[in-house]
Formats: C-alpha cells, sequence, structure tokens
C-alpha cells in the first residue's frame, strides 16, 4: 500500500479551492449563494475522532505486542490495513471538503457585513479546520500502522534455497 502524500492532498484542497471560489462567485452573480450546514464541521469532527482513536488503539496494542506482554490483543494485519484505508480515503475527502470549504469562505469573506453570510463563513473555517484535524489524524494512523523496515529484505542478501 502507498504511504498518504501530503502534496497530493495539498493539491487536491488548492484546486478544490480555486474551483469552489469561482462556482461561488459565478453562482452568487446568478442568485444566492448555496449555504454551508453547520452538520459539515461537526462530521469531519467526529471522523477526526474516530481515527484519532483507531490510532491511538492500535499504537497501544502494537506497543503490547512488541513487549511481548503476558496477554496482549494482536492486531489482526487485515484490520491494520483496513483502517490506513479508512484514513487514507478519509484524507482524501477532507482535502477536497476543505478545498470546498475554504473556496467558498475566501469568497464570503467580502460578505462579512451581512450577518448571513458571516455566519456562513464561520461554519466553512470551522469546517476547514475540521478537515485538517482529520487528515492529521489519518496521517497519525498511518504512521502508527506502518511496517517497520526489514534490513533482511534488501537485495542480494537473499538466503538461498
Amino acid at each position: 500500500m502507498r504511504e498518504l502524500r501530503i502534496r497530493l492532498l495539498a493539491g487536491v484542497f488548492v484546486v478544490a479551492g480555486v474551483l469552489s471560489w469561482a462556482g461561488a462567485r459565478l453562482w452568487n452573480s446568478v442568485g444566492t449563494l448555496p449555504s454551508v450546514p453547520l452538520a459539515a464541521p461537526v462530521v469531519l469532527a467526529l471522523i477526526a475522532v474516530v481515527l484519532l482513536a483507531t490510532a491511538i488503539s492500535l499504537r497501544a496494542r502494537l506497543k503490547a505486542q512488541r513487549e511481548r506482554r503476558p496477554g496482549a490483543k494482536g492486531v489482526d494485519p487485515l484490520m491494520a490495513a483496513r483502517a490506513v484505508v479508512f484514513g487514507q480515503s478519509s484524507a482524501l475527502v477532507s482535502a477536497l471538503v476543505a478545498g470546498m470549504y475554504g473556496g467558498t469562505g475566501v469568497f464570503l469573506l467580502e460578505f462579512l457585513d451581512i450577518p448571513a453570510r458571516r455566519d456562513q463563513a464561520v461554519y466553512a473555517g470551522f469546517s476547514v479546520l475540521a478537515a485538517v484535524a482529520v487528515i492529521a489524524a489519518a496521517v497519525f494512523l498511518e504512521r502508527v500502522c506502518k511496517l517497520p523496515e526489514d534490513d533482511d529484505d534488501t537485495p542480494g542478501t537473499a538466503a538461498a534455497a
């Protein structure tokens, strides 16, 4: 499985932000701007909490397994792989969502004197912060589940069969 690249996430964020800003300008010229739901930062924060809790749990179990503690519950490799895939997909979607709400929020900065638009800008800002928290938790989860480098697999040192 490939490691999550921060450059890819940043690229998704920037492209989605620019497209969202342009879309918000276009939408505003035609009519009303679609609202930023209050649930957006809440849902993203919940996903970040789930990812962080999973990472902390796996880290504790892996540490107990490495120290060979009696009664230590091991980590199923398939479960760890699923957790990493969930983290990576959450990070990609969060980068997209952060870009969308970031672009909309930047557009809304022009209209902070209107209370409804100010509230939407605040919701968009909290959504971006919550999406960054999801990305941070996903990267932490990936680091926890990363296998240590194996020195025995270097080319030319394989044992003869």
